[in-house]
């Protein structure tokens, strides 16, 4: 579901590593734009640069050159403490192997993104909807070690979209699960996109992961290709 103008915008985006005495490019002039409401998965073999993308788009490392602008802030302009707020406020991340801190409930996980955006600690009461719409709403009490990796990773979606972020930025979301447990996060996330409208942007390197999105991009070689 697209609902509105463009909320990433990525203009001649490069990014250069020095690996020893050698440049390596990672990124060769990149642009990309994605709607408001979009889910748009972003394909590509291993050094394609679709990582080194991601990290970018959330703020994680800084470009070599080019713009970066997330729902209508200029990444590229910001000190390394601007781009931490951005992360906090307008960006939500889901990781392949979910991140959850093992000695914490999932309620904890939870509320330690409500913590480090500076807000209070207990999701507001509309997010009980969001809980039960993801079906966790009785596994809160319930520490990782508890969990089913499916489980694990819709407490992790929780986390990410707690703060109520501009986007949703998903790196192999299904890599340690598995069809059956991929499957249904996968389907959460088009209906996380489809009925709540949230914007995600998803890094895969598997086309039965990327057909769950409404737009496909393809990369090679630090370039967009299609």
């Amino acid at each position: 579901m697209t609902n509105g103008g463009p909320i990433i915008r990525v203009q001649a985006l490069r990014k250069v590593f020095r690996v020893g005495d050698v440049d390596v490019e990672a990124l060769r002039g990149v642009d990309l734009s994605v709607n408001k409401g979009d889910f748009v998965a972003i394909v590509g073999p291993s050094g394609s640069g679709k990582s080194t993308l991601f990290h970018i788009l959330g703020g994680l490392t800084a470009p070599t050159s080019g713009s970066v602008s997330i729902d209508g802030t200029d990444l590229a302009t910001l000190s390394e403490n601007g781009r931490t707020r951005v992360r906090g406020s307008k960006v939500g991340f889901v990781f392949q192997k979910y991140n959850l801190l093992p000695t914490l409930s999932a309620r904890d996980n939870i509320a330690i993104a409500l913590d480090i955006a500076g807000k209070a600690t207990e999701p507001d009461a509309s997010f009980q909807d969001v809980l039960r719409f993801l079906g966790i709403e009785h596994r809160l009490d319930h520490k990782p070690r508890a969990m089913s990796g499916g489980e694990q990773q819709r407490v992790a979606i929780a986390r990410a979209i707690v703060n109520q972020p501009a986007i949703l930025l998903a790196d192999e979301p299904t890599g340690n699960l598995d069809t059956a447990s991929s499957d249904a996060v996968l389907a959460l996330l088009r209906d996380l996109n489809q009925r709540m409208g949230q914007t995600i942007l998803m890094i895969t390197h598997n086309p039965e992961a990327a057909a769950y999105a409404n737009r496909t991009v393809k990369m090679r070689d630090g370039r967009i290709v299609s």
